[in-house]
Order: C-alpha cells, then sequence, then structure tokens
C-alpha cells in the first residue's frame, strides 16, 4: 500500500504542477507546441520512468 500511495503522489504533483501551478508557462512551457499525443507520450514515459526508480531502489525493503 505504501508503494502505491508514494506513486499516485508523485503523479499527482506532476499533473496538478502542468494544468494549475504553472499557469505563466515557466516550468512546461517548452512543451506548448507539442500536439496531446506527443504529451500523452511524455507523461506516460514520465510515470513509467518513476515507477522503475521507485520499486529499483526500494527492493532491497520489499
Amino acid at each position: 500500500m505504501g508503494t502505491f500511495a508514494a506513486l499516485i503522489i508523485v503523479v499527482l504533483a506532476v499533473i496538478v504542477d502542468f494544468f494549475w501551478l504553472d499557469v505563466d508557462r515557466k516550468r512546461w512551457g517548452w512543451m506548448k507546441n507539442w500536439t496531446r499525443v506527443q504529451k500523452g507520450l511524455f507523461f506516460s514515459g514520465f510515470i513509467f520512468v518513476s515507477v522503475l526508480i521507485y520499486v529499483g531502489l526500494s527492493l532491497e525493503f520489499l
């Protein structure tokens, strides 16, 4: 349960930052000309890599 909660927190933090906190597009402005598919692929890849890193670092404790 702890692993799942940590992953949800990371994903929600990125989504909130992208859609709500970065209103001036200073952090995510480099993606402004991307299509929805490209953005979806980027965030899917980000989530996948985050999961791999988290699981890889916590394998010792699982």
